[in-house]
């Protein structure tokens, strides 16, 4: 009998987010004429903006003609959509990069999670807490870590995020060869600062780190002082990863588009002590797993920035901020102490004292009717929060945050 891979049996249960879909079912099946509201899970409810359709209803004429069909495209995606990208996202800031440094890819989940395989497998690593599940899970499958007890594993360096410290990381006082940072955050919606940034940027130079910087929410940024980028840090160039999505940003979700700017200037060591370039490394791993995104999507994704889709999608955006103003709101009023949902669409709020974060989504979902998702579940760092999101149409999350402000805590 063929042996299991031992690292996937220390993965802890389900999925997250699978878990929460089976209560909430089993819910529904036991109150069919309950109208249960969902602020958990982080997909969007408004649809694709009409700039976004047009394009892919033309891409999707032009792949009906013989003269414009098109087959196999480019792995690390079509020209025309990242020489847009690194105009609009890059060149447009003042940031020198090169367009064969962004990958095009079907969603920043997939590129997070697979870009650890071109690590060594002794690469110590380092995250926050609470985190987006997929950079641990992908670690411990890949066998970076030992044996999980009291609520983590061995071998990963935790960089808790709490209250004390605004619930933004602070440097580890040991080596780390991956750093895996999040801003602004999910799950607590925290934004760094460029001099704040500036500070894990220079680590990862005097250590020679890579920072894996995921910026999927770059868009909902208000704050002055925030960097839309992590290359607004000089120097970064030589240490960091960026991954963006168009998921949030333009309602992707269904349609999966996302982009990784790899840098040519960031080497990892060989086993002779020799440099090779991780820009390298990943267009050979691309070439090698993935056969690129669908051009129909990819032109869809390029009209995200024309004109008209920039403003309509800024719009949208504009309606998931108004929302999460409702639902801080009305946790104020329910006398819930929340952070978040300024630079992010994401709300972390405190649970009372003495309700952990599993009993308030008990609570939330059969008291309210209202789903949100354990704080727990991102890390031991967030027993005692609870994050909601911003996502649902403005009536249903007017009606979940009236729900909540009328209940007794």
């Amino acid at each position: 009998m063929t042996a299991v891979n031992p690292h996937y049996l220390k993965l802890q249960g389900s999925y997250l987010f699978s878990t929460i879909a089976k209560k909430v079912a089993a819910y529904k099946e036991a109150h069919p004429q309950t109208q249960v509201i969902s602020l958990g899970i982080g997909d969007v409810s408004q649809p694709l903006v009409p700039a976004v359709v047009e394009a892919l209803q033309q891409a999707g004429r032009e792949m009906g003609q013989a003269e414009t069909f098109r087959g196999y495209g480019p792995e690390q995606g079509y020209e025309f959509l990242r020489k847009t990208v690194l105009q609009g996202d890059y060149l447009s800031r003042g940031l020198a990069l090169s367009a064969d440094e962004i990958f095009i890819s079907d969603g920043a989940k997939s590129d997070v999670a697979n870009f650890q395989e071109l690590f060594s497998s002794s690469a110590r690593v380092a995250l926050q807490d609470p985190v987006y599940p997929v950079y641990l899970d992908t670690n411990v499958m890949a066998g970076r870590t030992d044996v999980y007890k009291n609520g983590r594993y061995g071998g990963i360096i935790y960089l808790p995020c709490t209250e004390e410290n605004n619930f933004l990381p602070q440097l580890p006082r040991e080596h780390a060869d991956i750093i895996y940072l999040c801003s602004p955050n999910n799950p607590t919606g925290a934004a760094l600062t460029k001099t704040e940034l500036k500070k894990w940027v220079d680590y990862a130079l005097e250590h020679h780190s890579i920072i894996l910087y995921d910026s999927a929410y770059e868009a909902y940024i208000t704050q002055a002082g925030v960097p839309h980028s992590i290359y607004e840090v000089p120097g970064a160039e030589k240490v960091a990863v960026e991954f963006r999505s168009f998921s949030k940003t333009a309602g992707f979700t269904g349609t999966r588009c996302a982009y990784t700017v790899v840098p040519k200037g960031v080497m990892l060591t060989t086993p002779d002590d020799g440099k090779v370039s991780l820009h390298s490394l990943w267009l050979r791993r691309q070439t090698t797993k993935f056969n690129g995104v669908p051009y129909i999507v990819q032109r869809a994704a390029e009209a995200v920035y024309s004109p008209q889709g920039r403003a309509q999608t800024r719009a949208v955006i504009g309606m998931y901020q108004q929302n999460a103003a409702v639902i801080l709101s009305a946790l104020k009023e329910a006398g819930l102490t929340a952070f978040g949902g300024q630079n992010a669409p994401y709300i972390w709020l405190k649970t009372p004292q003495g309700v952990d974060s599993w009993s308030f989504f008990d609570k939330l979902l059969v008291e309210a009717q209202v789903v949100g998702t354990p704080g727990v579940g991102f890390g031991a760092c967030g027993e005692g929060y609870f994050r909601l999101t911003a996502f649902n149409t403005p009536q249903l999350t007017a009606q979940a945050a009236r729900r909540v402000a009328d209940l007794t805590f």
